[in-house]
This record gives structure tokens, C-alpha cells and sequence, in this order.
């Protein structure tokens, strides 16, 4: 990467060719930025398991929520060796088209010889035509590609490279990452003190969230990360003119992470004459990451289209920053983290489905766990620290569940309260939720 360039200061618009020594310079100075956030910044290795799936002829797609991590983690994945990386998120790059692909991959060669074999493309969506292009090169290179948008792996990309790549998604810190970016370790038995520690840790955890930039530049960075997904990742890429009316949907949502909402309610809060059109905002804040959603489970397809869906906030430091004041209502945001890492976990499990349950007494339990058809476990979220901080209701609303979803895995995830009881003939399992989140 020591590679002496000349600089071209050009600027380029839309419309414009970018030429190939504008290419290597981009090219170069993206490679340092890469070098020297590994010199000077904390880097850990993440949970999940994406070097399993490099090989030529499967391109890997790593997705997820703008600055989570995607492009490190496809950095550390050719660590160790040279690997040709680009960002097409940048400015300069406007009004590059698909004949300008092979200009790229030219500037590659010659920057770092022609037996490159590893290449990483970040927000290659941008150029228009870009998918035959990734499906001709991935036949003879290992090629990642990294984007903050599911619709990335739709339209023609699934005609060109059916059964011929691996998508996985990837998260802010989970708790386990955080834990290991903070530098602290416990082992299986925890000390008094170690407990109050990582109860103190996952507090911190909650408010703050796992955006990986909190930790260079605290919660103005969160606002950045927040504010470039409305304006960038949705309101420019879908064109949409009324972004006012869009924020406003957007900032309701996240401020009600782990609550029911409708079309309808979105509507009148937007002023907007369509529920179309709140449908399709919704719709971009999930392809974006912002937002996911969970439906009312019902064994009748009809009754889960036609209910209320849950909304859950991708980090709890959005919720944080935008949202509610995190301090009179960490319930939530321990509901919402709880929520996150069942999302993370589908990954492994994806024949796992997650939904909320509520019946026509309006008795509610926060996740259902489906698989096939049968529901595998209820669990119950309270930010309860002893027994006796557990509202009845919460236990007689997980018993009514189990019976009537035939379900007697039974868990209550709590803030720090740990037990078993048996309760008419269901057994109900008591568990921490910084516990949980550690369990793998």
C-alpha cells in the first residue's frame, strides 16, 4: 500500500467520466484510511463467522445498518494479505457507470499487480449495471461486497448469482462485543462485585448502544449515523420529496421501539393522504436497517396481515439519542436489546421465526418462538431485579400463552433475577438478561 501517486485534484459531477488515475488515487487513499484506523484504533474480532464462506465462484455479501462494521470485518477477513478495496460511497465517484467497472478493476491491477485475487466492493449499488460485472469476477476472485441496504441481493443480482452467493447481516457491538471491546473478562462464576460490574457494563450497553463510532466521537456520532440513513439511505435514494413528513414517521418509530403500531396511526401522524405511502417509508427504514418489525403471531395467515406489528429500533443508542429518555425508560430499551439479538441470532437459527403474542383480553408476551409449526419457547421481558419486583401479570400472561400455544418452554428475561418454579404443571425459567445475552 506504500504506492507513490500523483494527485489529481479534479472534481467530478454527475454525468461526468471519472478516469482511471482519479480511480488509483481513491483507491490509494482509502487503502491508508483502512491502514491507519488499524494502527490507532481498537479493533476486535467479531462473533460472526463470515470467513467460513470465502471461497471463488460465492460472492459474500456482508449487510447491515450504516457504520456498524461491515467494512472492517471485510478487512480483517484478507488480513494478511493484499486485497483490492474501494468505496463507491464517495463523493468522487459520482457518475461512475458499469463501463467504468473494468476501469476499476485495471486500476487494481496496476496498483497492486495482476495476480490480485481478493477484492472487497463497499455500496457498489451505487453504480447502475453493477451486478454482472461482481458475477463475472467472483467466477475466479473471492469477492465481498458490503452494503447498508437489503435490496442489495434483489432484482437482477438474483438472476445473475443464484446459488452462487452467502448474505449475512451484521449488527452494532452485541453484548459479548461490547464486553470485549471494553477489555473486561469474567468467568462462569461471577464475585458480588463482578456481578455489580457487569450489570454496570450492560446499563452502559443499553443507553449507549453498539455502534462501534460512540466510542471515538460519544452520541454526536449516533445523531451523524441516524441523520445520513433518513437523508442518504432513504429520503435520496427513493426520491422522496416530503422529508419532513418521512422524519417525523422515522423518529416516532424509533422513539416507540418495542411498541405496536399501525399503517393507519403512521398516516395521521405523517399528514400524508396514502397509507401506500407511510407503508413504503416503513418499508425503506427496514431495507435500510433502521427498523425491523414483528408480526402478532396467529396460526391464520389473515389474522397476522390484519394485526398491529411491533417496531424495533437496530440499536439501542438510537433510541437513546432520538428517542425517549433512556433513564425513565430502560425497560424498553432491555425489550429492544432482547429483540436485536433474537434478530442476530436467526442467522444460525433461520428456521426460527420471531413474533409477539396478544389475545382479545389484550394479555400480551413480548417474543414467541416459531419453528415449523410449533411454537418452541414464550419469553417474557421485565427490568425486574428480585422476585418480587415481577408483576403477577406478566407470569399469568406467559401461563395463558403456554397453554393456548401448547408451549411449556417458559423464560422470563429479567434485569437481574435468577431462579425456576414450577407453576401448573409449566415450569418457568428465571434468567438475567446480561446472562442471556452472553449465552451463545
Amino acid at each position: 500500500m506504500n504506492i507513490a501517486l500523483n494527485i489529481i485534484g479534479l472534481w467530478f459531477f454527475k454525468g461526468d467520466s471519472v478516469d482511471k488515475g482519479t480511480i488509483k488515487t481513491i483507491i490509494a487513499e482509502q487503502a491508508e484510511e483502512i491502514e491507519e484506523r488499524r494502527k490507532k484504533e481498537h479493533i476486535i474480532p467479531r462473533e460472526i463467522k463470515a470467513g467460513n464462506y470465502l471461497a471463488p465462484n460465492i460472492a459474500l455479501f456482508i449487510l447491515g445498518v450504516r457504520r456498524c462494521g461491515k467494512s472492517t470485518l471485510a478487512s480483517q477477513l484478507f488480513r494478511g494479505g493484499t486485497f483490492g478495496y474501494i468505496d463507491f460511497d464517495d463523493e468522487r465517484l459520482i457518475g461512475l457507470t458499469r463501463s467504468d467497472l473494468n476501469t476499476v478493476l485495471q486500476a487494481f491491477y496496476e496498483l497492486y499487480g495482476s495476480n490480485l485475487h481478493d477484492f472487497v466492493f463497499d455500496e457498489i449499488q451505487s453504480v447502475k449495471g453493477w451486478e454482472l460485472f461482481a458475477s463475472r469476477l467472483r467466477e475466479t476472485k473471492r469477492v465481498i461486497i458490503t452494503g447498508s441496504n437489503s435490496k442489495l441481493l434483489s432484482g437482477e443480482l438474483a438472476t445473475y448469482m443464484t446459488g452462487r452467493h452467502i448474505d449475512i447481516t451484521l449488527f452494532p457491538f452485541s453484548f459479548t462485543e461490547y464486553i470485549k471491546y471494553k477489555g473486561a473478562q469474567f468467568g462462569d462464576v461471577l464475585t458480588t462485585k463482578e456481578r455489580a460490574a457487569i450489570n454496570n457494563m450492560l446499563d452502559e450497553y443499553l443507553k449507549n448502544g453498539g455502534f462501534p463510532e460512540f466510542f471515538k466521537y460519544g452520541r454526536a456520532a449516533i445523531d451523524g449515523i441516524y441523520n445520513d440513513i433518513i437523508a442518504r439511505d432513504i429520503a435520496q435514494r427513493h426520491g422522496i420529496k416530503h422529508v419532513d413528513a418521512l422524519r417525523q414517521v422515522a423518529k416516532y418509530l424509533v422513539s416507540n421501539s418495542s411498541q405496536e403500531f399501525t399503517y393507519s396511526s403512521l398516516r395521521n401522524i405523517s399528514r400524508s393522504k396514502s397509507v401506500i405511502t407511510v407503508t413504503n417509508w416503513v418499508r425503506y427504514m427496514e431495507e435500510a436497517y433502521l427498523i425491523f418489525k414483528i408480526e402478532r403471531f396467529s396460526f391464520k395467515l389473515k389474522d397476522i396481515a390484519i394485526a398491529p406489528k411491533k417496531v424495533y429500533a437496530i440499536d439501542t443508542g438510537i433510541v437513546s439519542v432520538l428517542g425517549f429518555r433512556s433513564d425513565e425508560n430502560i425497560a424498553r430499551l432491555m425489550e429492544t436489546a432482547v429483540a436485536i439479538e433474537l434478530r442476530r441470532r436467526q442467522q444460525e437459527h433461520k428456521d426460527e421465526e420471531v413474533y409477539y403474542w396478544k389475545d382479545h383480553q389484550q394479555r400480551e408476551v413480548d417474543f414467541v418462538i416459531k419453528r415449523e409449526n410449533k411454537v418452541m419457547q414464550l419469553i417474557q421481558v421485565t427490568y425486574a431485579s428480585s422476585r418480587s419486583e415481577i408483576k403477577s401479570r406478566e407470569i399469568e400472561n406467559l401461563k395463558s400463552a403456554g397453554g393456548e400455544l401448547r408451549c411449556n418452554n417458559l423464560r422470563v428475561i429479567t434485569k437481574d433475577y435468577e431462579g425456576k418454579e414450577r407453576m401448573a404443571n409449566k415450569t418457568i425459567e428465571f434468567i438475567p438478561v446480561w446472562k442471556w445475552l452472553l449465552a451463545h
